[in-house]
């Protein structure tokens, strides 16, 4: 089954993996609606993806994503790639102001829980949802135990709502390293060393590309039969 004709929303289109997403749906003959909080990036995300169509929303605020589905009207799939930086993402937990660690869940699990809300009523019965965790619920570190706890969260929620929300099916991508604008932050030289080390013992010893975990949600899509179900896409550094 094949995503021409159909209507794509992803919201966390403007960047990165999102952004890989809208323009691999658009090539495969989908129309295209991004989102994200940054009216800006947007526009620039419009400029780019021609054909596509953009809006600006907060999902931290319920009411405004509930406004924002509203207007979109009915379409197909739903990819859910935003993310943020907010929170204490790194320290042991008797450490950490648990007041401000809440804010980790804002973007990645309360957003998405409130998409999927709102979204889930304007989705074709034939359609998906596909949510995004990362490889930090499978490989916890000593200082990670909330970030831990909110990828798996986002995981759970996918079970749930697969069995909540059927026949749409509700499914999660969960990245590796992928190069993303966050690894812009750093000095060329210093982030290419960085991840030559981090990726040394990997069966695929380098950084996957937006493109590649794109495919995953694209898969998701298509895939009539898949659902409930956690696809990992991490150059097989879980196996190491």
């Amino acid at each position: 089954m094949g995503l021409a004709g159909q209507r794509v929303v992803v919201i966390g289109g403007t960047s990165g993996i999102g952004f890989a997403v809208a323009e691999g749906a658009l090539a495969e003959g989908a129309s295209v609606v991004v989102g994200s909080s940054n009216p800006q990036n947007v526009a620039a995300a419009e400029a780019r993806l021609a054909g596509a169509q953009g809006f600006a929303v907060d999902v931290t605020d319920e009411a405004a994503v509930e406004r924002a589905f509203a207007e979109i009207g009915a379409f197909d799939h739903l990819a859910f790639t935003a993310g943020d930086w907010g929170g204490p993402r790194r320290g042991l937990l008797m450490d950490l102001d648990l007041e401000a660690g809440r804010a980790i869940f804002n973007v990645r699990f309360w957003g998405a829980a409130a998409v999927a809300k709102h979204a889930a009523k304007s989705i074709a019965p034939t359609g998906s949802i596909t949510f995004t965790d990362g490889m930090i619920a499978h490989r916890p570190t000593k200082g990670s135990a909330l970030s831990t706890g909110m990828a798996g969260a986002v995981e759970h929620l996918t079970r749930g709502l697969a069995a909540e929300l059927a026949p749409i099916r509700v499914n999660c991508v969960c990245p590796g390293m992928i190069r993303t604008g966050v690894w812009e932050q750093i000095p060329a030289d210093v982030r290419e060393e960085r991840i030559k080390q981090m990726t040394a013992r990997q069966p695929l010893a380098r950084i996957g590309e937006p493109q590649e975990a794109a495919e995953a949600y694209l898969y998701l899509m298509r895939g009539g039969y898949t659902t409930g179900q956690v696809l990992r896409v991490d150059g097989g550094g879980s196996l190491v």
